[in-house]
């Protein structure tokens, strides 16, 4: 297949290509290259699979709705995996105008290509962030999400809908997938676990938010990516069993598709810096810290769903994620 993969210098879209490229598939990647975090990351990850002769790279926008025609003009895509976007809850309370633009304004610009050039299946990321201020766990897709606590999350329910009226207008199938605390080697900074390990390496203390009374659906990237592949050759379709008078907010009579994509089986946030503590061999010193705004006490994914319908099944449990982690972390950065 020639699949396009916006994002791919990110920690899953990298992943994915490798995981893509070694089944033989033809992979097109962008990205913007922005300096949310350190380019050299992404600049590292991206030379793992730009050596490939069925591997394609372009340094685009989304947001550039002119390149971004011409790119699906010229390259005929059969399937897109969108995961490019303006990522993290908090930096959304500080700069929402970029969660706009790459979020919003990107998403739009994905879209219109792919219905215009007949794309098969459009499958994209959006984020267990959606279920804001639900409290019913595990989260399931069918619940209500319409009380989002971070412009982050509104921006990727946003995503849902678009995705829904063209799957509805033009026919075009388009399954959201709802990431989970996704984690492991070639992950991204600013998220806990990479944090948490320089923290203490580098003798800091590390914030722990609400006082360590957090729970989270911590997913391993092998895994994650192994829901990614069997997603995007899943191709979403209208759900005859669909009502109006009763709608099911994951299906749809279009062909569009909701899934959580997790773990299910959360871990607190104090026994996930124990384990990182055993694997570093060293003590953390904590920063005990109230709730940050726009955060949320506890993850948990209801995985029914994706199970049943693509055979999705985690299996790598957080004490074998972290410690395969930590020996890229430390190997990648020079630390004996």
């Amino acid at each position: 297949m020639n699949i396009l993969i916006t994002g791919v210098a990110g920690f899953i879209g990298s992943a994915l290509a490798l995981r893509l490229l070694e089944r033989g598939d033809t992979v097109f990647g962008i990205d913007n290259m922005s300096d949310y975090y350190d380019v050299r990351l992404k600049e590292a990850r991206l030379e793992r699979t730009m050596g490939h002769p069925n591997f394609h790279f372009q340094k685009l926008d989304i947001v550039d709705r002119k390149e971004m025609a011409k790119l699906f003009h010229a390259h005929k895509f059969e399937k897109v995996m969108h995961l490019a976007a303006q990522a993290g809850v908090r930096y959304s309370i500080s700069h929402p105008e970029a969660y706009v633009d790459a979020n919003l304004v990107g998403f739009a610009n994905v879209l219109e290509c792919c219905r215009r050039s007949g794309v098969s299946h459009l499958v994209f990321a959006s984020s267990s962030s959606v279920y804001g201020a639900n409290t019913r766990l595990p989260f399931s897709e069918r619940d209500n999400v319409d009380h989002p606590i971070s412009f982050y999350a509104v921006t990727k329910k946003a995503n849902e809908l678009m995705a829904h009226c063209y799957a509805s207008l033009y026919q075009l199938p388009c399954t959201g997938l709802r990431f989970f605390t996704v984690y492991g080697p070639w992950g991204r900074p600013d998220m806990a676990l990479f944090k948490f390990t320089k923290g203490i390496l580098d003798n800091e203390p590390i914030p722990v938010f609400n006082h360590g009374k957090m729970l989270r659906d911590f997913t391993y990237i092998d895994d994650i990516v192994d829901g990614v592949v069997r997603t995007i050759d899943h191709v979403a379709s209208p759900d005859s069993a669909w009502s109006g008078e009763t709608p099911d907010p994951a299906s749809s009579y279009a062909p569009y598709r909701i899934y959580n994509i997790g773990n299910n089986s959360p871990v607190e946030l104090m026994r996930y810096i124990e384990i990182l503590e055993k694997c570093l061999g060293k003590k953390a010193k904590l920063d005990m810290l109230p709730m940050q705004d726009g955060d949320v006490p506890a993850t948990f994914a209801n995985t029914e769903r994706l199970e049943s319908d693509i055979g999705f099944r985690p299996r790598t449990p957080v004490e074998e994620g972290i410690s395969r982690f930590v020996d890229w972390y430390k190997a990648y950065y020079g630390i004996a």
